[in-house]
């Protein structure tokens, strides 16, 4: 019988450490070509729209489709994990921590591979909702961090931000009075926001820096301006395909001809060692993500393992002969 796993049983299964190495494993065998990924599709009605992401992966011998209902002023995030060994229905998981922790992750590998190598990272954000918390708890997951610089328009949510996550984190997290400042002087600079027009400027940007911008997956939504992509000497996305159909942050330069597609290499080139990284500290580098099924996929087969070896979850009794 399928298992069925809630937002608070994924909460207590996954941590942040386990994400980021189950997501460094998968883009590794998705570099050798053990993955298999489709984009995001999208079903537009007339009061929101339906989401749905799938993937398989043969090296966990499991694959699995990820839908979402965003109908305003709620989403519903649900998981269906299989076995590619037999077809059979292992679990149906709640997805919006899941999603939460493999967004992170994703970053943390990106970070991993991608900022400069040397000393503490100082690290800025842009943003302070639900999705910046797991990027701050990935970053430092994979390095050791001097201190973290904040920016959010609500100064009242920017303030009670900076002082949970330093309690969370163990590490200074500092609200900033001016968006340029989360960028000025920083290793890692990570967007996180539902912004529709550019919060981070490439002028702000210091040599060596690394970005991450993830929440723009939509046209009409873009967080980095066209200088930020102009500067950077490596360019890095979880899926270029899904990149040209959805990606707010890429496409608009793109047309204006700031960089070609084929000088972009996907996260799992990356890991794999089949394309360069940054060849010194001084250059920019830049993980544009949007989030693609094969993540859901590795981090929820992880809860999934743990959950059977705790005895977690809840049996569904389905399709019983």
């Amino acid at each position: 019988m399928p298992l069925y796993l809630t937002e608070q049983d994924v909460a207590q299964l996954l941590t942040m450490q386990e994400a980021v190495n189950a997501l460094e494993e998968a883009f590794r065998r998705q570099g050798s070509g053990e993955v298999v990924n489709q984009p995001r599709r999208r079903l537009h009605l007339p009061a929101g729209t339906y989401h749905t992401m799938v993937a398989g992966d043969i090296g966990l011998q499991t694959f699995g489709i990820k839908a979402y209902a965003s109908f305003p002023p709620k989403v519903r995030f649900l998981f269906l994990l299989y076995s590619a060994q037999n077809g059979d229905l292992l679990a149906l998981m709640e997805a919006d921590k899941l999603g939460q922790m493999r967004t992170g992750a994703a970053s943390g590998v990106a970070t991993r591979h991608l900022a400069k190598s040397s000393g503490p990272l100082r690290v800025g954000i842009y943003g302070t909702g639900w999705q910046a918390q797991t990027q701050l708890e990935a970053i430092c997951a994979v390095r050791e961090v001097a201190g973290i610089v904040a920016y959010g328009r609500d100064v009242e949510r920017r303030a009670a931000f900076c002082a949970a996550m330093t309690e969370r984190l163990g590490v200074p997290v500092t609200p900033a009075e001016l968006p340029e400042e989360a960028a000025q002087k920083q290793d890692v600079v990570i967007t996180a926001t539902t912004a529709r027009e550019p919060v981070l400027r490439g002028e702000w940007l210091s040599h060596g820096a690394h970005v991450n911008a993830v929440g723009s997956n939509l046209l009409m939504k873009q967080e980095i301006d066209d200088e930020t992509v102009r500067r950077s000497s490596v360019i890095v996305v979880d899926s270029i395909e899904q990149s040209k159909s959805e990606s707010g942050d890429l496409l608009p330069p793109f047309e204006r001809r700031l960089f070609r597609w084929e000088q972009v290499a996907e996260l799992a080139e990356i890991v794999a060692g089949r394309r360069a990284r940054r060849t010194d500290d001084a250059q920019i580098t830049l993980f544009k993500s949007n989030g693609i099924a094969m993540e859901d996929v590795a981090v929820a087969t992880r809860v999934y393992q743990k959950a059977i070896a705790a005895g977690i979850g809840t049996q569904v009794p389905m399709w019983q002969e």
